[in-house]
């Protein structure tokens, strides 16, 4: 998800990308339960849960930073009978480590995706992507695509400047005064009209959770066993790393299958470009939940996990 770490998305940091290493224990790397592996320097932690074969589907938690327990907690029990699911969680996020010299980039998260595949020795993966997931997951698409059987993207974020535009006319309806904040806190040659990120925690929380008790749950299991996003890959990526201005322009490079997930009262990754998206690739679908948020996979469960567990599972 594109969460309030975003209110400081601004900040600029230097990234470091360091040597691509890959290094895991004796276990099998793809049996059932929790493993670490470090790759490019950094130990990741990843869960493998269900079935036994098949290709493996890797969720893609959103953030940046938030870790993947909210999903395997919510979505897990329903698709794990179905798929050999992984639940990765991505270098500085969740259980996985921060790396010491604030090395984060996109490509870099990329080439751990790829390692990691390669680490696991299977030819092909499927991606489940939320929010910020699914940018890593559409890059990692277009840069592997004879590595990737099908796409999953759940709140979508395809075009940021496009999403904060829209973020910016709610902004304006329904609080005038802090538009005009917003428009005046707008980095300069930014695409959008405004940074909504200036509005308080009410209006971005409202934007993601049409009901406040979905909120509570996603709260509960993001800081399970003390984890907690830090907000440190956040500001790296949406800093120094420029990912406010993000466009997917790859499409001709996803040939596979890909579904996409949207909640019409996600105000955050809104379902225009999501919609856009789906118009300008070459195999995909939409899937629209009315009156659901940011988290649908929390607020409907079941439905979410029939949908994909029947869509990766063909």
């Amino acid at each position: 998800m594109l969460l309030r770490p975003l209110l400081s998305a601004l900040a600029a940091l230097t990234l470091l990308a360091g040597p691509a290493v890959a290094r895991t224990g004796a276990e099998a790397p793809l049996a059932p339960g929790a493993h670490h592996a470090v790759i490019n320097d950094v130990r990741l932690w990843y869960r493998v849960a269900g079935r036994e074969e098949g290709t493996p589907v890797v969720f893609l938690h959103g953030g940046p930073g938030q870790g993947g327990q909210t999903f395997a907690r919510y979505a897990g029990p329903a698709l794990e009978p179905h798929l050999r699911m992984v639940y990765l969680d991505q270098r500085g996020s969740g259980r996985s480590e921060r790396p010491w010299d604030d090395a984060y980039s996109l490509e870099l998260l990329v080439d751990d995706l790829e390692r990691l595949r390669q680490t696991w020795g299977v030819e092909r993966i499927s991606l489940v992507g939320h929010s910020f997931g699914t940018i890593l997951a559409l890059e990692y698409a277009a840069a592997h695509p004879k590595r990737v059987e099908r796409v999953v993207l759940a709140a979508a974020a395809p075009d940021l400047p496009a999403a904060m535009d829209l973020q910016c006319r709610r902004l304006e309806r329904l609080e005038p005064e802090t538009y005009v904040r917003a428009v005046a806190a707008r980095p300069e040659g930014s695409r959008a009209r405004c940074n909504p990120f200036v509005a308080d925690r009410s209006f971005i929380d409202g934007a993601m959770f049409p009901d406040p008790a979905t909120q509570r749950l996603v709260e509960e299991s993001d800081a399970v066993d003390g984890l907690r996003n830090t907000g440190q890959i956040g500001r790296a990526l949406f800093g120094a790393g420029g990912l406010m201005e993000y466009r997917f322009d790859r499409h001709a490079r996803l040939t596979m299958p890909v579904l996409v997930i949207a909640g019409l009262a996600d105000f955050q990754t809104v379902v225009e470009p999501q919609r856009d998206l789906v118009r300008a690739l070459p195999d995909a679908r939409i899937v629209e939940y009315p009156g659901r948020g940011h988290f649908m996979f929390v607020e409907e469960p079941e439905r979410f996990a029939a949908e994909v567990a029947a869509f990766l599972g063909r």
